[in-house]
């Protein structure tokens, strides 16, 4: 009997499953891709994370502790999500929503509790800056006190007095009262070196003379103790505040006439005789901003005016831009039309330069003096075009015109190559004309897909801050107005006025305005979406 040898069948390939775990590749590519990448995420995490402790340390000096909640917060969600394998829709979820958070719903909020306030100029802050601001406005020198010899010294840009008390030297600033200094020595009764400062002399002295007599060192933390001011560089003065506050009975006293002054619910210290002292602090004055604009007769006249032209505006900008946009777009998408490219191209110019500097140019073309409209295309007439209140609204309405009619030319292009030809064909076989094509079947069908973007034109214009500003400046002015408003304003331009530039900055006033801008664009826009939707119908 001859013994066989027996030949095993060759073995299956070995597949992925779950008893049999994947295999890399040999060359050790994935475990470097996964380093890099880790390693990349970590770089930016921390520099994320140093950021972030960087702005919980500085809001946390200035006792800023909702700030300092949500930067930890932040930074928690952060790591958590970045480093987590669960969390894969939150790495992109989280950027954008932190942005939304501080960019927009942080910025509501803040407006709306302004609104609310008599923040603004004379009502900035807190009471007890108010307080410690009126004691040092009210500082006198103190009759015979003793002059002290003043050393002006200077690190950088702080400048500070070092004076010499029990032997000691002593260096103070406007942000930091007198402390001793190591090291430093005198001459006599003058400190003669400080380590770490540099001791001015004559030249320096004249260099910084207006901020030297303007500098307020005080002995301590308490301003009722006074401070050293000097008006030559070389002796200073003690200076004590001539209203002393009383912590009992929430008062402010005037140590040379006895008067006292009591705090008011409008945020200043007045006395019985009205006299009013500031600054004041910041406090809650309720809709009062929202109805002075309705009972301050001053305000009422020209905000009225303000909104109607802002109404008339947004509304005529938008209708003139998209008529003759929708024209051309007709035009031009006519295929007899040779050149078609070419003129489209020449069409979209005026959009493509910034906003801001067409506006400018075109306040230089109008000018009435030297202005290119009227000394070349006019021969040298003298036409007001941005002085004379009617025909500075005309001059905006035609510059905005050709600033906002590509826009328009093209969404309607695009949209009139959507609709299908084998419509109009049937509606021409049908015997129907031009107009009647246009009215009944072009038009309803084109405004289906540029309803919408109608709407955000209204409300872009409504709030189109920058060709006012650049152009008019919101004037001619209104005259006997309480804030620097003008015929050609805005109701956005008019909340820039009342907030920068009406001399004194009424930040409530201006929020209360913003609110009401809001509110306004968006019943509109909530009454024009639902208007669209019957032309879904079609």
């Amino acid at each position: 009997m001859t013994d066989q040898q027996t030949v095993a069948p060759p073995a299956p390939p070995e597949q992925p499953g779950a008893g049999s775990p994947r295999r890399s590749r040999g060359d050790g590519s994935h475990a470097r891709n996964f380093s890099a990448g880790f390693l990349a995420k970590l770089v930016l995490i921390g520099l994320v994370d140093a950021l972030g402790v960087y702005g919980i340390l500085a809001a946390a000096a200035v006792q800023s502790w909702g700030i300092v909640a949500f930067l930890v917060l932040a930074l928690l969600v952060a790591n958590w999500v970045y480093f987590s394998r669960r969390a894969i829709p939150g790495k992109y979820l989280v950027p954008g929503l932190l942005f939304l958070l501080v960019y927009q719903l942080f910025v509501m909020a803040y407006t709306g509790y302004v609104a609310f306030t008599n923040y603004g100029d004379g009502h900035n802050s807190t009471k007890a800056d108010a307080i410690e601001a009126i004691a040092i406005q009210t500082e006198a020198r103190v009759e015979g006190s003793p002059t002290l010899p003043v050393t002006v010294v200077q690190r950088g840009d702080e400048l500070g007095f070092a004076v010499v008390q029990d032997g000691e030297v002593q260096v103070g600033t406007a942000e930091q009262p007198f402390a001793e200094v190591d090291g430093a020595t005198a001459d006599g009764d003058r400190a003669e070196t400080v380590p770490g400062w540099e001791v001015l002399g004559f030249a320096g002295i004249a260099a910084e003379q207006e901020a030297i007599t303007a500098l307020r060192v005080p002995f301590s933390d308490d301003p009722s103790e006074g401070s050293v001011r000097t008006q030559d560089g070389s002796t200073g003065y003690v200076y004590q505040p001539t209203l002393t506050y009383d912590v009992a009975t929430d008062t402010l006293t005037d140590t040379a006439t006895g008067e006292t002054y009591t705090p008011s619910a409008t945020g200043n210290f007045v006395s019985e005789d009205g006299d009013r002292l500031t600054p004041g602090w910041r406090v809650g004055v309720g809709l009062d901003n929202f109805t002075r604009v309705f009972t301050d007769e001053r305000l009422t006249g020209p905000f009225l005016k303000i909104a109607a032209w802002t109404f008339a505006f947004a509304a005529l900008s938008v209708a003139t831009t998209f008529a003759l946009g929708l024209f051309l777009a007709i035009v031009f998408n006519d295929p007899r039309v040779r050149g078609r490219k070419l003129y489209r191209s020449l069409m979209i110019l005026p959009y493509a330069f910034p906003g801001f500097l067409s506006a400018l140019v075109w306040k230089g073309m109008l000018n009435e003096k030297f202005g290119y409209v009227n000394e070349v295309l006019l021969g040298g007439a003298s036409i007001g075009w941005l002085s004379d209140p009617w025909l500075a609204k005309v001059s905006i309405l035609l510059v905005n015109l050709w600033l906002g009619f590509p826009y328009m030319f093209l969404i309607c292009t695009g949209a009139l190559q959507s609709i299908p030809e084998d419509t109009i064909e049937a509606a021409k076989i049908d015997g129907a004309g031009p107009w009647r094509i246009f009215r009944s079947m072009t038009l309803p069908l084109l405004m289906i897909s540029v309803a919408p973007l109608l709407i955000s034109s209204f409300a872009f214009n409504f709030n189109n801050f920058t060709l006012i500003y650049m152009l008019t400046g919101g004037g001619p002015n209104f005259v006997g107005s309480p804030v620097v408003v003008g015929h050609t304003d805005i109701l956005i331009s008019m909340v820039y006025a009342v907030a920068f530039e009406s001399g004194a900055k009424q930040y409530g006033l201006a929020s209360a305005l913003s609110i009401l801008i809001f509110v306004v664009v968006g019943v509109i826009s909530y009454l024009g979406f639902r208007r669209t939707r019957t032309l879904e119908e079609i």
